[in-house]
């Protein structure tokens, strides 16, 4: 059995979303509100797992379980051949706009990750895009990543600070994860590939405050890189099992700061703060205010953009359980969900918000 076991690994096989498998036909299943996964979510694959130990990932070295059984973002991701995963693509959905190879931190990932993006490239015809892993990766990979047919990168930042990444990614958890290492990479990833094609994972909830974060996602954006939102949504058995989300009202905030600033409708430099780092102002009229959070868009998830330019990585509720209140729509609100928001948007606790 573990000899069987050991054969079954990438780039002949791929992990894949539980959400992802359902709209390909590949899991029976249905999704809240009909909701869709526009992208294929695939993961590089190895009995042997990640050997980071980021606290809050549910992939992490030293989470309990085998690797094969871990949760990714609290769902399964069931196994196939990447001959299954390719036919199952070349008959997808026309709601599915693009395919995503996320790697882990393993020294067979590189050789194994462009050998399979050459194949989807060959083999289908969505756009790929690679969620890079770059403690693992030089200059010269992205090169050999954007030759065999990579459209789009990202980076997994996730932390809106030196400390806090290291405390959670780094020495702090024994993890092999540097700062220094993932920014060089990104600005190399906007050389190679340029604007607007290299994205940024931001996760909120992780300490840092809304002035931090709001900070953050503006240098990103000034520099040509797209801001990607999660919420930190703890998972069982991980490091940080015990950490609660994020407010909802703050993270509201920072999904409506971050479409003012990449609609260019506001900046960092025209927000207010309050001693706390909570967003009191948004640097524009209130009727533009209340006219944008109307439209329910800025708390749709945030992505890499599909062939009909709409946002195709919408990962249905990767940051929540259903339900009216969510952390990041993978649709657009209804009136419920927008009186919800409207309702919490503005709520500020007394006590520091974080």
């Amino acid at each position: 059995m573990n000899e069987v076991r050991s054969k079954i690994r990438s780039p002949e096989y791929a992990k894949m979303s539980a959400a992802t498998a359902i709209c390909l036909g590949l899991k029976n299943g249905r999704m809240y509100r009909g909701a869709v996964n526009r992208c294929v979510n695939l993961l590089v694959h190895y009995p042997e797992g990640c050997s980071a130990n980021c606290a809050y990932c549910g992939l992490a070295k030293k989470r309990p379980g085998s690797y094969e059984k871990k949760s990714f973002i609290h769902v399964d991701w069931p196994v196939f051949s990447m001959d299954k995963i390719v036919s199952a693509i070349n008959h997808a959905p026309s709601y599915v706009q693009r395919t995503c190879i996320s790697m882990i931190t393993n020294g067979k990932c590189l050789r194994d990750t462009l050998e399979m993006t050459g194949r989807l490239k060959r083999e289908s015809s969505l756009p790929i895009s690679i969620l890079i892993s770059p403690t693992i990766l030089k200059r010269e990979d992205l090169l050999a990543m954007k030759n065999v047919g990579a459209e789009k990168v990202g980076i997994a930042i996730d932390l809106a600070t030196p400390e806090l990444f290291d405390r959670y990614r780094g020495t702090g958890v024994s993890g092999p994860h540097k700062w220094e290492k993932y920014w060089a990479i990104l600005q190399d990833s906007l050389e190679i590939f340029a604007k607007p094609h290299v994205g940024a994972h931001l996760m909120v909830g992780m300490g840092e405050t809304e002035h931090e974060m709001v900070s953050l996602m503006q240098k990103l954006w000034d520099m040509g890189v797209a801001n990607h939102l999660f919420s930190f949504f703890a998972e069982k058995g991980s490091a940080l099992a015990g950490r609660a989300q994020p407010t909802w009202p703050t993270y509201l905030r920072v999904q409506l700061a971050r479409y003012f600033i990449e609609e260019n409708l506001s900046s960092y430099d025209h927000m207010a703060f309050d001693e706390n780092g909570c967003i009191v102002n948004f640097g524009m009229d209130v009727d533009t205010l209340f006219e944008t959070i109307d439209l329910g868009t800025p708390f749709m998830t945030t992505g890499c953009l599909g062939l009909d330019g709409q946002v195709a990585c919408n990962r249905p509720f990767g940051n929540c359980f259903p339900d009216d209140k969510q952390w990041n729509y993978p649709y657009l609100p209804n009136e419920d969900e927008l009186a919800l928001i409207q309702g919490h948007i503005f709520r500020i606790d007394s006590k520091k918000n974080l």
